[in-house]
């Protein structure tokens, strides 16, 4: 192979790997650092009124990120201790629909004391009042658990979605995630 002809191999995969990091920084601008699920983000405020259920002393903000629009609400279920219960009907400790705000929505919930408990959250995006799913049954909204339990084949286990919640302020983040 003639000399010019591996420099122009050499100019065509220096071009193209600086196109490829440029991407990559680029999509790290946009999504920013990576973040540790389950960690607090900065004392945040909220009202007592803001809240839902009786005033006990423990209080939970659900942040639901990751939305991709302001259509609808976004329902949050806080399930309790009791993995029988976790995603059955009439098991849980509250729900909350609040209005989407994109690209976080947050509600809050006075439980009724420190315990483990469980959240699932779903954008009704077209305002429904249902966790829409298509005919295989699978999802055709948004939705997420606590944890970020994961949900290739099947729905978490409890133990999966499960988080402890202490007395006075607690705060957990829950990624939104579409289907394709």
């Amino acid at each position: 192979m003639s000399p010019a002809r591996n420099n122009r191999d050499l100019a065509f995969y220096m071009e193209a790997r600086s196109v490829l990091v440029g991407a990559m920084i680029l999509a790290w601008a946009a999504v920013g650092p990576a973040r540790s699920e389950g960690v607090a983000p900065a004392p945040i405020t909220v009202a007592d009124k803001d809240c839902v259920g009786r005033k006990t002393g423990t209080r939970l903000v659900v942040q639901v990120g990751a939305l991709r629009s302001d259509a609808g609400q976004v329902v949050v279920t806080i399930f309790p201790s009791n993995p029988d219960r976790f995603l059955a009907p009439r098991g849980k400790v509250a729900r909350l629909r609040v209005r989407t705000a994109a690209p976080m929505t947050q509600a809050c919930f006075n439980l009724p004391g420190p315990d483990v408990y469980a959240v699932f959250a779903y954008h009704d995006a077209n305002n429904n009042k249902d966790f829409d799913r298509g005919a295989q049954g699978v999802p055709v909204e948004g939705y997420g658990f606590s944890n970020d339990a994961v949900t290739k084949f099947a729905v978490p286990s409890f133990d999966a979605a499960r988080f402890t919640v202490k007395p006075g302020d607690n705060v957990i983040r829950i990624k939104m995630r579409y289907p394709r």
